[in-house]
């Protein structure tokens, strides 16, 4: 997927998903070098028990965080510039920590999670990088301890639920099943809309280009029938809704004319008058006219008011 594209799209989404969660900046400028780090996230401690419904996602939020996704199978090079951001941050997090006098605590310090469709073997084997399945599911591998940091192989993760929203971030297949799955989730659900709303804007900035690689025209194709549904649905309840405010605007306007006539007519509309104002909206604009400008005060309650 073209690089300038998928970042953005990333960006916006995991800053949408975690907003509940607490506070994310994006292209955060490190000042030491002007390095920016694409995502930083730094969590709000009274909503981390509600992190659970971002399942992976959400745990990964449980800590102050650089995100760095890749559109494409991160090279070492990538890897070794990302861990400079973290440990510039870190430097910047001690720093500040010895201005405030006291000591950073492990959950206070900065960790990075890279995210890449896929990675070589010998990629993470020269990075020392290794699984821990006995608290992560497969595809998040590791780096040494010291280093706080991972590399989340995003066509790796096992298709459980709990992995759903990192792999709306793979491409091909494994995309396309998350997809699926994020159909099946209820209507209501607020993260699918969030996303699928996301994923929409994604596709009409696709679908604006020429030249698209396959892999963006298979997406294109994977949204569009839901995409289609919602624009019927805008559609409908844009014509829904502009009736129904003609509706009320034309009563509003006959309401006001009603009004007009009888405060010309007998000086004042008091609460009597008032009362036999929705009556004379039901009947046609001309006969409302013509009854109040020939029938006295009397006449026209007598009339009217036996109907309520």
């Amino acid at each position: 997927m073209t690089r300038f594209i998928y970042d953005q799209f990333t960006k916006q989404y995991i800053q949408e998903l975690l907003r509940q969660l607490g506070q994310t900046e994006t292209s955060k400028t490190m000042a030491s070098e002007r390095r920016e780090i694409d995502i930083f996230f730094t969590p709000n401690p009274e909503n981390i028990p509600d992190a659970s419904h971002l399942g992976l996602l959400g745990r990964l939020a449980t800590t102050p965080s650089v995100f760095e996704p890749f559109s494409n199978p991160v090279k070492p090079r990538e890897i070794c510039s990302c861990l400079v951001k973290l440990l510039d941050i870190k430097a910047e997090f001690e720093r500040q920590s010895v201005r405030e006098k006291r000591r950073l605590t492990p959950a206070e310090s900065p960790r990075l999670w890279m995210m890449t469709p896929t990675a070589s073997a010998a990629v993470l084997a020269d990075f020392g990088a290794t699984l821990d399945l006995e608290n992560f599911p497969g595809g998040v591998y590791f780096l040494p301890k010291g280093l706080q940091s991972a590399i989340i192989v995003l066509h790796q993760l096992p298709p459980t639920p709990e992995t759903l929203w990192l792999r709306i971030l793979g491409t091909g297949k494994v995309q396309k099943q998350a997809l699926q799955e994020l159909y099946q989730l209820p209507p209501d659900n607020p993260t699918r809309e969030t996303t699928l709303e996301l994923l929409y804007s994604l596709r009409e900035l696709l679908d604006a280009r020429q030249n698209l690689a396959p892999e963006e025209r298979e997406l294109i194709m994977e949204l569009s029938p839901l995409y289609l549904q919602r624009l019927q649905t805008v559609k409908e309840e844009g014509i829904q809704q502009g009736i129904q405010q003609g509706i009320q605007q034309g009563q509003q306007g006959q309401r006001s004319l009603v009004e007009s006539l009888l405060q010309v007519k007998f000086g004042t509309v008091d609460a009597q008058l008032a009362q036999i104002i929705e009556a004379l909206i039901q009947i046609p604009p001309l006969e409302q006219a013509q009854l109040i400008l020939q029938l006295s005060r009397e006449e026209l309650l007598a009339r009217f008011s036996r109907d309520f």
